[in-house]
């Protein structure tokens, strides 16, 4: 995660060519791959074109990025919409692992989910893990948006974990993400980008 990424990703407008770095990348490849199969068909995901041992190909979707809707002041649509689709991946049992609108592609008339991206931390789990990141990236990303979260949570229905949880849960993932960039590459940018973000993390108040 030298600059913040464990892939990289480039396209040609109908093909999206994903290759896999740092620790674990066959494993995160596989993960990703047998995800997105099992879901097709069962929600809004990209169709996988092929897979070799170090990338994964999918169809290209067309769609707005989520972080560009933010700052285009569709920060409500978009996050009452991320709470119903995160709503329908609990349903099935898994935890994204990424979840967020920096992972969500949006149809620009409608601003439904166009495509739900980067499976590649998928895993069952609790869902506060998925709940808690949400918060996290906006509250990391988009602090000018804190205010408007109670519309994610209101669109995801279920009773909101209490805020030691969730922020329990933020901490308890950038401690993991810290620990891959060590393993990655010890004492670089990633692992001084993920120990100042931990600390901030850590002094959150709700």
């Amino acid at each position: 995660m030298k600059h913040g990424y464990t892939n990289s990703t480039f396209g040609d407008g109908a093909l999206v060519v994903k290759c896999y770095q740092g620790p674990e990348a066959a494993f995160r490849l596989t993960t990703e791959s047998r995800y997105l199969r099992r879901l097709r068909g069962r929600l809004p995901v990209p169709r996988v074109h092929q897979v070799t041992e170090t990338s994964l190909t999918t169809r290209y979707v067309d769609g707005l990025h989520g972080q560009d809707l933010l700052d285009e002041g569709r920060a409500e649509e978009v996050f009452a919409e991320c709470g119903r689709m995160l709503a329908r991946i609990h349903r099935l049992g898994i935890v994204h692992g990424d979840y967020g609108p920096q992972n969500m592609l949006f149809d620009p008339a409608t601003y439904e989910t166009a495509a739900i991206l980067d499976w590649e931390w998928a895993h069952p789990g609790r869902p506060v893990e998925d709940l808690a990141w949400v918060e996290w990236i906006v509250r990391s990303h988009h602090p000018e948006h804190v205010a408007l979260l109670p519309r994610f949570f209101a669109a995801y229905g279920d009773p909101v974990p209490a805020w030691p949880d969730r922020h329990a849960a933020m901490v308890a993932r950038c401690r993991a993400l810290l620990d891959f960039c060590a393993r990655w590459e010890p004492g670089g940018d990633g692992e001084k980008l993920w120990r100042t973000r931990l600390d901030a993390t850590t002094a959150w108040t709700e």
